[in-house]
């Protein structure tokens, strides 16, 4: 391992007798490294972000909300006081009406004893298949940050890793080449090898 020393900020751009080609090179590198892993990142990151907050837009005006009534009763005991509601659902058979006249079923999730013929709110696309209740805007956003941070840091981890690798390559190749070099001077000071 090479001996590191303290810390100097931007060595390897500073003009030195004793800097080699070698040196060079890795300076070239590292700055390349960084520069892909800052650019892959945040164009990756912008783009998977930008395609969320699109597509969970789109939902929400394609996406909506329909009455529809229980075909049959829940399953469960209704709750013991009216209007209280213990977050508990079940999920029970319901049928709507598409946008074009047809009849549709689905389950969804009610409260607990619902009786059959009770109306419910399905959300549903524009062909009147059953669909999730599209995220708000707050909630896109937030989806939209968060895939687009995990997307991000993804892409930039690739070409980070690709320089920390060729980074090593070259500081073992640089070590090898010291080695060679002061075995040289061993031998000319007299000084067995090893």
């Amino acid at each position: 391992m090479a001996f590191r020393g303290p810390k100097v900020w931007l060595w390897r751009w500073r003009r030195n007798p004793l800097k080699r080609r070698a040196d060079t090179v890795e300076a070239w590198v590292v700055l390349g490294a960084w520069a892909l892993t800052v650019l892959a990142g945040v164009l990756a990151g912008w783009a998977a972000a930008r395609s969320v907050e699109h597509g969970l837009a789109r939902e929400r005006v394609e996406w909506r909300p329909t009455t529809g009534r229980l075909t049959e009763q829940a399953p469960g005991k209704p709750p013991a006081r009216l209007g209280s509601s213990s977050g508990d659902h079940v999920w029970a058979k319901v049928g709507w009406t598409g946008p074009d006249g047809s009849a549709h079923t689905g389950q969804v999730r009610v409260a607990p004893g619902s009786a059959a013929g009770t109306r419910v709110t399905v959300w549903t696309d524009r062909e009147g298949r059953l669909v999730t209740e599209p995220a708000g805007v707050g909630q896109a956003r937030l989806r939209a940050a968060l895939v687009g941070g995990l997307a991000g840091v993804t892409a930039a981890a690739v070409p980070f890793a690709g320089g920390r690798m060729l980074r090593g390559r070259l500081e073992r190749r640089r070590v090898e080449q010291w080695d060679t070099e002061w075995a040289r001077f061993d031998a000319l000071w007299g000084r067995p090898a090893g």
